[in-house]
């Protein structure tokens, strides 16, 4: 597979609908290297389908998305280029942790596939594990190899949607230096949280979003939670 690269995504005028009702109207925003960027907003906000799109899963049903120069129909090369983290964590239950990052691994042509494998189960704090099956993991354990999944790959683009869900104190900090470590690494991250403690330390930007809008853009330095009350209470009160 030839592997391409980019240095930025950028989202311009970008809309879809489903019927009648529109879940994102006319967004507009960029990501850039080295770069985490926070997409904040209450369900139905607009968050999981914005994902989507950037994933390549969706297609906008208008404005444009670009990668670097690419569009998402670039095919198979700009999508190996790209890590997805959703609620369907795509694991194989009868089989081991080791077993599905490996499979995944291979997949994306990653060479040496166990070792890849063994690396990201270390990472993860579930080396001891690895040869146990996923159906006997908890759901934080299952949530911390499923994130393993997205990025065996070492994408330029990590999409996560809730990764901290079912998280105990001790594997969200492990998941807070992985997410630090992928952006000096030169990553763009974007990721869809309701923690707003925790995404206070982390994010370099913020988007506030409402039914499908972008309502403000924020570059983060404490106080993200009056921020957001500030911003989606001011919405409501309309």
């Amino acid at each position: 597979m030839t592997s391409v690269d980019f240095d930025d995504v950028s989202v311009h005028d970008v809309s879809r609908h489903f019927g009648r009702r529109r879940a994102v109207s006319r967004m507009t925003f960029r990501a850039s290297r080295g770069m985490i960027l926070g997409l904040l907003g209450p369900n139905g906000a607009g968050k999981s389908t914005l994902l989507a799109m950037l994933a390549t899963l969706l297609r906008p049903s208008s404005g444009t998305i670009r990668y670097g120069t690419l569009e998402p129909s670039a095919g198979p090369g700009l999508r190996a280029r790209i890590g997805v983290l959703g609620h369907d964590l795509f694991l194989y239950p009868e089989l081991t942790a080791r077993e599905n990052l490996a499979f995944f691994a291979g997949l994306y042509g990653v060479a040496d596939t166990d070792g890849r494998a063994r690396a990201a189960l270390e990472r993860a704090g579930l080396d001891t594990r690895r040869d146990d099956p996923v159906a006997s993991f908890s759901r934080g354990m299952r949530q911390r190899v499923a994130l393993e999944r997205a990025l065996i790959h070492e994408p330029r683009l990590a999409l996560l949607d809730e990764p901290f869900t079912g998280l105990d104190d001790a594997s969200t900090e492990a998941l807070l230096s992985r997410l630090r470590a992928l952006r000096d690494s030169g990553a763009i991250v974007i990721l869809a949280t309701h923690d707003l403690d925790l995404a206070d330390g982390l994010l370099d930007r913020a988007l506030f979003l409402r039914d499908g809008r972008i309502l403000e853009t924020a570059t983060t330095q404490g106080g993200l939670r009056s921020t957001y009350r500030s911003v989606i209470g001011r919405e409501i009160g309309r």
